[in-house]
């Protein structure tokens, strides 16, 4: 008897996954993931895909860090053109981002937002219409470099400054960027007497982006609650002006624990 009534409520659950809509899913994708603006530059072009079966609408707009900041209201030293596209299935599209020339700050990078608004089309028949429509929106970081750089972004992640602070958690490693570059961090991990020691998840998405200028982030290590023993190692990843993922290794020595700041 139980037997049978298992089977017959595994029969309806498999007769409801049936009747579900499919899932939603992005269909445009953009390539790359940041965009790095020359000053000197007249023009970048970000390049946009339709992976999808239908015909994808899309609005792009630049913004100066405020997600929720409407299209309309969105400030920056950028034209946009076009605004608003349609790209058909497995065809491209490119979007110009043009500097306006505005003054910005001549000795470190500016940070800026794109967004991309994938708006799906309009329901055409009854399944459709029985099925959610998601809008689908990706921000990238939009970085706009002064010309007259002292030295190329490749040397920045050797110029960052490490510490191993004391922290509420046990123990953490302290990050400053005396560069004039924006440095995102991927990964960081404490090695020391044969172990490894990774960072605290981040909890918002630029908890692992050092601002240029002297920017400076606290990284709790969860399971290191004492000081190791002897030299230790930082090693840490870096994502690269082409998203390429970085990695790196500096000698963080016999250094005294301070205290994190609050």
């Amino acid at each position: 008897m139980k037997t049978t009534n298992c089977r017959v409520l595994l029969a309806c659950a498999c007769c409801l996954l049936l009747l579900l809509p499919p899932p939603s899913h992005a269909g445009v994708i953009v390539h790359g993931t940041r965009v790095i603006y020359p000053a000197q530059q007249q023009e970048v072009v970000v390049r946009l895909e339709n992976k999808g079966t239908r015909p994808a609408l899309v609005q792009a707009w630049l913004d100066a860090g405020d997600r929720h900041s409407p299209p309309a209201a969105a400030k920056t030293p950028f034209t946009l053109s076009p605004p608003i596209l349609r790209i058909e299935p497995h065809q491209q599209q490119a979007i110009r981002l043009r500097y306006t020339g505005e003054p910005i700050a001549e000795d470190r990078e500016s940070l800026f937002w794109l967004n991309v608004l994938e708006v799906p089309p309009l329901a055409t028949d009854a399944m459709q219409k029985n099925q959610i429509e998601l809008s689908f929106r990706t921000r990238l970081r939009v970085f706009l470099r002064p010309q007259a750089l002292p030295y190329p972004v490749d040397s920045a992640p050797a110029k960052l400054q490490w510490q191993l602070l004391a922290h509420e958690q046990g123990l953490a490693l302290q990050a400053s960027n005396p560069t004039p570059y924006h440095i995102s961090l991927a990964s960081i991990e404490l090695l020391s007497d044969g172990q490894r020691f990774s960072k605290a998840p981040n909890k918002a998405a630029d908890d692992s982006l050092l601002l240029p200028g002297g920017g400076v982030k606290v990284f709790a290590l969860p399971l290191l609650r004492q000081r190791p023993h002897g030299e230790a190692k930082v090693e840490f990843t870096t994502v690269s002006d082409f998203g390429a993922r970085v990695r790196h290794s500096v000698d963080l020595g016999p250094t005294p624990t301070k205290r994190a700041t609050p």
